[in-house]
């Protein structure tokens, strides 16, 4: 079944620039219901859960790494093994990126030029090279739904100069994503838009990309360093420029709050590793806010981590407990922390699809601060 998009409603009454926004996009692997939250996947699984817990929590989509992946074990063995749905028994969609912030992030062990990015590896140092072409190719042979244009993240500050060079080389390789991509694995095609924090140039690189035309858009870039209001900034301003018929993705992305702002600006698609990675660091999430179970009030806490959450950690297991587990080092507190923490993010979207679709948007944005106040 090839990608699609439908938009079944929006929130007309938003006063914000972009409004909410519920859709559906159909995959080979089945449906994903938005506004959504993809869990990260980067090595073939989402850290200290099952692909059946994946399941139970809500999970529609999740997102794999091509650059790790890539690597290790090497897409041309998870392609013979059956690709990356079957390698890992993951049934639903899988997202991947295109593996330029992981290349990008390695500083003085990688060096750009048009043709693509020759690294070294990070396990053994040998020498690699991941150009437009050989990223999609790669990510089709691990059997994306989604597949991401190879760019450039470009970091944060950056020069006005660097970025428009950076930018105008990653159109170029955004158009020869395009001249690679196969459609008839029924996969779907994302731009990415870059241009830093400059207005002028996050415009121009949102047209290059509609010229060239993809099946839905991603703002790269943010949650670089830059501060929330100007990651706001970015949206306000580029998400209104974007096809209203096709989906729009913010990459690495967030915050419960970043996520609720990004529903209210018209965002359909997040992914981060902030659920996973706090989950194994202590750090849960709640509706009131943040709660770091490590901490010595919690030693006799008989309540669960969240009395508004009806999660399986919470309706089985007490803050002593999950506390007793962390500071044990005992890996069922990666576990049990990274259930709720997901349940909690999968649980936020399924309110804000809800609350779109009865019109009532509103209410829910005033009661999610009032809980945090």
């Amino acid at each position: 079944m090839a990608f699609s998009f439908e938009l079944l409603h929006t929130d007309a009454a938003s006063s914000a620039s972009s409004g909410p926004r519920r859709g559906r996009i159909t995959t080979t692997h089945g449906i994903i219901e938005t506004p959504v939250f993809m869990p990260v996947g980067t090595q073939g699984t989402v850290k200290a859960v099952t692909p059946e817990t994946l399941h139970d929590v809500g999970a529609q989509i999740i997102l794999g790494n091509t650059y790790h992946l890539f690597l290790r074990p090497g897409h041309e063995l998870i392609e013979r093994l059956g690709g990356l749905h079957t390698f890992m028994n993951w049934s639903g969609p899988i997202l991947t990126d295109s593996g330029g912030f992981q290349v990008f992030s390695l500083g003085k062990l990688r060096k750009i030029d048009e043709d693509g990015v020759k690294f070294q590896s990070h396990l053994d140092g040998s020498s690699k090279i991941i150009t437009p072409e050989s990223s999609i190719q790669i990510q089709q042979a691990l059997g994306a739904d989604i597949v991401m244009v190879f760019d450039e993240c470009i970091p944060y500050p950056s020069t006005r100069g660097y970025t428009i060079d950076s930018t105008a080389r990653s159109m170029r390789w955004a158009q020869r994503c395009r001249n690679i991509h196969d459609r008839n694995d029924g996969s779907g095609l994302f731009g990415i838009v870059q241009g830093g924090m400059y207005e002028d140039l996050r415009r121009e690189s949102a047209q290059s990309l509609i010229d060239i035309g993809f099946d839905g858009y991603a703002l790269g870039g943010l949650s670089v360093g830059e501060g929330a209001e100007q990651m706001y900034a970015v949206m306000d301003y580029t998400l209104p420029l974007l096809p209203s018929q096709q989906p729009r993705y913010v990459m690495g992305v967030g915050t419960p709050e970043n996520l609720v702002e990004g529903v209210r600006r018209g965002v359909d698609m997040f992914d981060c590793v902030m659920p996973t990675r706090n989950a194994r660091n202590g750090l849960l999430f709640t509706h009131t806010g943040k709660i770091s179970i490590k901490q010595a009030q919690y030693e006799d806490d008989s309540e669960p981590i969240d009395p508004l959450c009806d999660c399986y950690v919470c309706r089985n297991y007490s803050r002593a407990y999950l506390r007793h587990l962390y500071k044990s080092n005992e890996i069922l507190a990666s576990m049990l922390n990274t259930q709720h923490n997901l349940h909690y993010y999968l649980h936020l979207m399924q309110q804000m699809r809800s609350a779109i679709e009865h019109g009532d948007f509103a209410r829910f944005y005033a009661d999610f601060y009032s809980m945090r106040a």
